[in-house]
């Protein structure tokens, strides 16, 4: 994902259109930050402004909603969610290596979590709840168990980018 999508016109406009909608709705700011982040994949500051301006929300209240909940992100995250277990079984039979060959594999350093080309986000997560398949990671919501740092490329190659990205996610 890349920056300008919090200038697009028509991601700026599909924004538009969630806000009119719950203008008038009590409880409105969670599902407004929902559609905002289906919208731009984030949720750009940019955003925040124009949500605060338009329900009459300050700002610092729509970052505290956005930063307590876990489901907001405010950070750009790659296409591909690929989510690595580090629970006690996938840990024993193997998961830092997996998790090692992840960050290789993908380019990630020095903490950095999404591909420069927005490709790929990667998250380790207590668990994913796949423990008879470990060590396990999921990409999307795909599955993959009884993992060896040798599986990674083969499955990560099966999400690699293909041309004609478009700039909107919704």
């Amino acid at each position: 994902m890349s920056s300008s999508n919090t200038l697009n016109y028509s991601c700026n406009q599909k924004l538009g259109e969630v806000i009119d909608n719950y203008k008038d709705t009590r409880g409105n700011l969670i599902p407004v930050l929902q559609a905002a982040q289906d919208i731009f994949g984030y949720i750009p500051k940019e955003a925040m402004v124009t949500i605060s301006r338009e329900l009459k929300i300050p700002c610092t209240e729509i970052y505290g909603v956005a930063t307590f909940y876990g489901q907001f992100h405010l950070e750009p995250r790659g296409k591909n969610i690929v989510r690595v277990c580090e629970g006690t079984a996938c840990h024993v039979r193997g998961g830092t290596k997996v998790i090692d060959e992840v960050k290789d594999y993908l380019g990630l350093k020095d903490g950095q979590m999404t591909t420069v080309d927005g490709a790929f986000t990667l998250e380790t997560v207590a668990c994913i709840g796949a423990c008879g398949i470990s060590p396990a990671m999921m990409v999307n919501d795909k599955v993959y168990g009884k993992l060896s740092p040798d599986d990674i490329h083969t499955i990560l190659d099966l999400y690699r980018e293909k041309e004609g990205e478009t700039e909107c996610i919704a």
